[in-house]
């Protein structure tokens, strides 16, 4: 591993490269925290291109840490609708409120206390408080493993909590430390851009030599990670019944996966006979009986831990009651852009509607 005066030259000379280089981003306009925070919060796992439009509608809608804070959940997750991993949205809506509340929207200068409001993580913690208030904090997301792991030839795998410490070590010895959110941004900019996960541009690299994979040519061999467990197969049998032209849906959770969305009432079971009877039962929690026809569609969806095989079925009711449960609702058939759909349960009302029309 490099020496601490060569990790302080390459520090030098990636912030130098970062104030030619950077690109020309909303949020890095401001020193406002509110502002700041939700464009990291949108950030994580999603490319930049893709969160410019949601960043500006978003805070057209929520102006101020206090319209988010009274703002109600369904709002704030039908803004974000399109970006995924909406628990990005319910979390930042809750470390919000408990912001305005505690703290009058006035940002925490020290990083335990930052980091016991809801959705801040200690990248976000570290990213807020050297970006607003310029301290020698390290923010270690992703392309901030790669880079390091690469220029430190590191081999410990990166799922590891004692490697994002390490990190953080050679980060604050980089840092020089009155520009420390610009070079926490010149460490992102640069793995978002020359020190890409399959193709480096290494030529044009300010690290330059002093890049230990780069000089033993296995840039691509960081950074380390431990094979991934594959995500669960899980069989998902979901009922189409539209009816007086309603379809009914049901509510999920308000917590778990596609926690609060809308979908097609629909069961988890080991078989499609299982699945069948199981889906018949669910229906009958609301005193509607049901005759399953034909099937409409299959889905396949992957999330992080689970793999969805998805059937849709056509159903039949003689009778519908004039009360259901809670969480279970009829809505137009065809108005799918004012339902916040569940993912894959969307996917069957565009196949439904392509077929038929609306």
């Amino acid at each position: 591993m490099q020496d601490k005066i060569t990790k302080q030259k390459a520090g030098n000379r990636l912030l130098a490269w970062y104030q030619k280089a950077k690109r020309d981003l909303p949020w890095r306009q401001t020193k406002d925290p509110y502002r700041i925070w939700i464009s990291e919060t949108m950030l994580q796992q999603t490319r930049v291109d893709t969160v410019k439009p949601y960043y500006e509608r978003f805070l057209k809608r929520f102006p101020t840490p206090e319209s988010l804070a009274e703002a109600a959940e369904e709002d704030v997750v039908a803004v974000w609708q399109g970006l995924g991993y909406y628990s990005r949205a319910r979390n930042l809506q809750a470390g919000v409120r408990e912001w305005v509340e505690k703290y009058g929207s006035k940002l925490p200068t020290d990083r335990k206390t930052l980091e016991t409001l809801k959705g801040i993580g200690p990248y976000t913690s570290g990213a807020l408080l050297s970006l607003v208030y310029g301290l020698p904090e390290s923010a270690v997301d992703g392309n901030v493993f790669r880079v390091i792991t690469r220029f430190t030839a590191l081999a410990e795998p990166i799922d590891k909590p004692r490697t994002r410490q390490l990190v953080s070590e050679i980060l604050l010895e980089m840092m020089p430390k009155k520009e420390a959110g610009d070079f926490n941004q010149s460490v992102m900019e640069l793995g978002a851009t020359l020190c890409s996960p399959r193709s480096p541009s290494c030529d044009r690299c300010p690290l330059g030599k002093d890049c230990l994979s780069f000089s033993q040519g296995t840039m691509l061999d960081f950074p380390k990670k431990k094979a991934p467990k594959p995500p669960k197969p899980v069989q998902v049998f979901a009922g189409v019944l539209i009816a007086e032209g309603k379809v009914l849906l049901r509510r999920r959770p308000s917590k778990g996966l596609l926690a609060g969305m809308w979908e097609f009432p629909a069961i988890e079971a080991a078989s499609e006979e299982a699945g069948l009877q199981l889906l018949a039962e669910l229906f009958l929690e609301n005193r509607i009986s049901i005759e399953v026809g034909e099937l409409i569609c299959g889905v396949d969806h992957i999330f992080s831990h689970r793999r969805w095989d998805l059937k849709a079925y056509h159903l039949k009711a003689a009778k519908l009651p004039k009360k259901l449960a809670e969480n279970w609702q009829w809505r137009p058939w065809g108005a799918k852009e004012e339902v916040l759909w569940a993912g894959p349960h969307r996917k069957i009302a565009d196949y439904l509607l392509n077929q038929v029309g609306e």
